[in-house]
């Protein structure tokens, strides 16, 4: 196991494209304990700690995410708050992981769609963002009306990868009539 100090050690330095000893480190975590430990690296003031813990917390919570229950007001927080690309395409990624009370949902439902619909916004954040709505929709027919209409203003933009998660969603009942 490691130490938070070791977490940020091994996370820290190379260059910003890499994700460095991520891999490392989900192999590390076993337990709540040494989640919160790397979780609190989200607050750190080095980038490349902060982007790699991020991804480290993303990988992990794919099949444990009741991880980040303690975590649920911490991350609505960075969600609304945090201007570093690399955190958001990760923070898009852990919403849908969330339980959320209806007021919640609705918050982070249109922060999503407010980075996926951005023309501006970093092509990872929108293609995350829209892949969490997606993932939100949970039947909701006014959700999948709004999803519907937010699908046709991207593909609207011609942009290769925000259409071919389009694409690979096979997101037929959004089909075009």
């Amino acid at each position: 196991m490691f130490l938070m100090k070791d977490y940020a050690a091994i996370l820290a330095g190379g260059d910003l494209r890499s994700i460095g000893a991520v891999d490392d480190v989900v192999k590390s975590v076993s337990n709540q304990r040494d989640f919160d430990h790397l979780f609190r690296l989200l607050k750190s003031a080095d980038r490349k700690v902060v982007m790699r813990a991020a991804d480290a917390i993303e990988k992990i919570t794919q099949d444990r995410p009741s991880l980040l229950k303690k975590h649920k007001a911490a991350l609505l927080h960075l969600l609304n708050s945090n201007n570093h690309i690399e955190l958001k395409w990760h923070l898009a990624q852990l919403m849908p992981r969330l339980q959320l009370s209806d007021t919640a949902f609705q918050k982070v439902w249109n922060e999503l769609k407010s980075w996926a619909a951005d023309p501006a916004a970093s092509k990872i954040v929108r293609v995350n963002a829209f892949q969490s709505l997606h993932d939100m929709i949970r039947g909701n027919q006014q959700l999948q009306k709004e999803f519907t209409q937010l699908i046709r203003s991207i593909e609207r933009e011609g942009i290769p990868s925000l259409n071919a998660r389009i694409r690979k969603l096979s997101i037929v009942q959004y089909e075009k009539k």
